[in-house]
């Protein structure tokens, strides 16, 4: 079988109507809830997975949550809005800003950064990246980009406290959009999705207790191609479906492969398909004209993640089984 996008084709309609109504079965059934709450970031995940609880619930039973913060891209309020305008789904505008400086977010995000840019203060813009894993089998370091108010922009390698300083602060973004998620489940008796695809649920790309943590995730099976491609029977804006993936976390824009992954997503999809396939690295590499050499990277980074993030799927540990509470 030659490594194509063709591999990850579905019957979108099918494939939209069975997830329905597993999500249908699940939210009503087991969980005896009325609705969904769907955090929207203007991203393709949040609006597939909004489109999916409409057609398994109806509109009325969808409520969409726009939670921007200071440093959320210009345009990310606009599209949240623009899909629940599109889905006709109630939509509530939760500014997080001022809970994240309560919680000193800003503030212990660039303590973290001033201990490698001294400078590092008001006016400054910065993201965290991850050199490509193509041509080198060199230990890959984070380091922090940072821009200056007069647009002077520097790259500085991060230590390991730095690092996990600024990771730390940051996810307090995702937890607290989770936080707001369960109080409106809560006061509508409604259940909380979320958002991972395939690529981000396989390779631990979300943060546990923020936007891993939800009581369905409609999508965690989907490819990212395949959320592409379920996107325009569902009623999702063309402006969102053209959109590249973006962590729309920093204060500079940052894509997902730079953050994160090895390759952009549209690789990214082939090569972790090829691998859960069996496929060897020199089959994946002649279908997609890079070398054995750099899909065996690709390949033992796939492996280091799923090692390294194996604790944000584990279920809280219990010292002892509790069996009369089902655990």
């Amino acid at each position: 079988m030659k490594l194509t996008p063709d591999v990850l084709k579905l019957d979108t309609h099918k494939v939209a109507d069975s997830i329905a109504a597993k999500l249908r079965e699940i939210v009503v059934g087991t969980l005896k809830r009325r609705g969904l709450v769907v955090g929207l970031s203007g991203g393709i995940d949040s609006s597939v997975t909004a489109g999916l609880a409409v057609r398994a619930l109806g509109k009325e039973h969808v409520l969409g949550l726009l939670m921007p913060e200071t440093d959320s891209a210009g345009e990310t309020l606009g599209l949240s809005r623009s899909v629940a305008d599109a889905l006709g789904i109630e939509c509530v505008h939760e500014d997080i800003t001022p809970i994240l400086k309560a919680a000193r977010c800003y503030e212990r995000r660039d303590e973290a950064i001033r201990k490698v840019c001294p400078d590092f203060g008001p006016g400054w813009k910065s993201k965290i990246v991850l050199p490509g894993v193509l041509d080198s089998d060199a230990i890959r370091f984070y380091s922090v980009i940072v821009q200056d108010p007069k647009g002077v922009v520097q790259k500085l390698r991060l230590p390991l406290e730095s690092y996990l300083g600024i990771v730390a602060a940051t996810n307090f973004k995702q937890r607290t959009r989770k936080m707001l998620e369960y109080y409106h489940a809560d006061r509508l008796n409604y259940a909380t999705t979320a958002t991972p695809n395939r690529l981000e649920y396989d390779q631990g790309f979300f943060v546990k207790g923020g936007d891993g943590l939800g009581d369905v995730k409609p999508i965690a099976h989907l490819y990212k191609q395949q959320v592409y491609a379920l996107a325009a029977v569902l009623g999702v804006p063309e402006e969102v479906r053209k959109r590249r993936p973006t962590t729309d976390t920093y204060s500079l824009p940052q894509s997902q492969d730079e953050f994160y992954f090895s390759l952009p997503y549209e690789q990214m999809d082939l090569v972790l398909w090829g691998k859960n396939q069996g496929l060897s690295a020199a089959a994946v590499a002649a279908d997609m004209g890079l070398s054995s050499e750099q899909i065996e990277r690709v390949f033992k980074d796939i492996d280091q993640k799923r090692r390294t993030t194996r604790y944000m799927h584990l279920r809280p540990q219990l010292i002892e089984p509790v069996p009369e509470a089902g655990a």
